[in-house]
């Protein structure tokens, strides 16, 4: 299990079903705000919630809804001090995080569609020798976080990337060997534990039978496609447009309780923060890279999940799940590079990211009608539960979010959160 000092990409995809779902129950959903009516009242009440967030510690939030019913709300907030550095957009780039694997699937699932891949495929048949048992996993476990292999990020020679402080180029068959010199957690399809070695593994599969990389393949088969201009596999450090700056807590901020290993952020300090805006994503690779907005991720969860990217056969097998907590096996489920939960409001499909300096997560319907995105630009609180506070005012958010994207009354716990 990750480390729950730093969330980063090994969130745990229970994180976006279990805040939605637990953080207020159904009861509570069933009482309608009194102030519901509409597009300007659902505007006021996310504000008012957003606005929470950021007075609770988070430099800035982004929200986008769109219930497919009416024009999309669109909130950005920031704390005071952040605007030294920047003004908060609506239409600012962010990294994407683990978001990104949603994109790498469907291009997996394009490439069996065309005949090219089978999701019964072992990995030893594209990447002989580079993966142990890899006769015995297959690409389909890769995608559902059923391999077994270990999560390269765990490793320490992969810290200093992550941090800030080491800016090598990462390619996927080094991240992947990192995960893989290590044992396997389990006997491959027998438990579900969240890889990025996995994604490691698929991003080198699918630039083997391409012959193209990975930036090139997001490029040409989503991203122009789709029309969608600030959507990128990100190869390095520098942004292609205007975007959200991503703030972590200066060493001498954390508490005594983090170890000293997760405690120094490289970049430049500003009001007890490290601005960790321009650290490489390199070592995210086909795990967590990509970079996008929230308009163009709603654009691709719309062309996604209507049919646009992928036929029907394909679509099916995307959306079909394994659960993520066997003693729970009809909670929350993840399918190929994407996860479900049931909520009071509606049940969701989507992924949620995380890197330092951003935690988002994404959501929509099962028909891609209605969208939603939470931009939270500091990931460490998000998951660091010494401080209630913020965890609480991010929970009524994204509660209030959820309920939005379906045309649902927030619930009214949502406003004392």
């Amino acid at each position: 299990m990750r480390p729950r000092w730093l969330r980063t990409l090994t969130a745990s995809a229970l994180a976006v079903s279990l805040a939605v779902a637990t953080a207020f129950p159904a009861a509570a959903a069933a009482t309608p705000s009194a102030t519901w009516s509409g597009t300007k009242a659902q505007r006021a009440q996310l504000q008012q919630l957003a606005r929470k967030l950021v007075e609770a510690g988070a430099p800035g939030v982004i929200v986008r809804v769109d219930d497919g019913h009416g024009r999309p709300v669109e909130i950005a907030e920031q704390a005071t001090w952040t605007r030294r550095d920047h003004l908060l957009k609506v239409g600012d780039e962010f990294r994407m995080g683990s978001n990104t694997k949603t994109v790498v699937a469907t291009l997996v699932l394009q490439l069996v569609a065309e005949g090219k891949l089978v999701l019964t495929d072992p990995v030893e048949k594209w990447l002989p020798g580079k993966v142990p048992n890899g006769k015995a996993i297959t690409l389909r476990m890769l995608l559902n976080h059923t391999s077994g292999l270990f999560d390269y990020t765990e490793d320490a020679a992969v810290r200093p990337s992550i941090l800030g402080k080491d800016r090598r180029r990462w390619t996927l068959a080094k991240l992947l060997a990192v995960g893989v010199k290590h044992d396997p957690l389990f006997a491959p399809g027998t438990k579900w534990s969240y890889s990025n070695t996995g994604y490691a593994a698929i991003g080198a599969v699918l630039e083997q039978v391409t012959g193209t990389s990975l930036a090139d393949l997001v490029q040409g088969r989503i991203a122009r496609p789709l029309r969608l201009k600030h959507t990128y596999y990100a190869t390095d450090s520098t942004w292609r447009g205007p975007q959200a700056h991503g703030y972590e807590l200066d060493a001498a901020r954390m508490p005594p309780s983090v170890p000293a290993e997760f405690r120094h952020f490289a970049g430049p300090r500003h009001h007890g923060h490290v601005n960790v805006s321009d650290n490489d994503p390199g070592w995210g690779g086909a795990a967590g890279a990509v970079v996008s907005t929230t308009q163009d991720w709603s654009r691709f969860y719309t062309a996604l999940m209507s049919g646009k990217l992928l036929p029907a056969a394909q679509m099916a097998q995307m959306r079909t799940t394994v659960p993520v907590d066997s003693r729970q096996p009809d909670g929350p489920g993840y399918g190929l590079g994407i996860q479900t939960g049931a909520t009071p409001c509606g049940t969701f499909w989507g992924h949620d990211g995380g890197m330092p300096g951003y935690l988002t997560t994404n959501l929509t319907d099962r028909t891609g009608s209605r969208t939603a995105t939470v931009l939270i630009s500091t990931e460490f609180w998000a998951e660091f539960e010494a401080d209630p506070k913020i965890a609480k005012a991010a929970h009524a958010l994204q509660t209030a979010v959820t309920c939005t994207m379906f045309g649902k009354p927030v619930p009214t716990a949502a406003h004392t959160g």
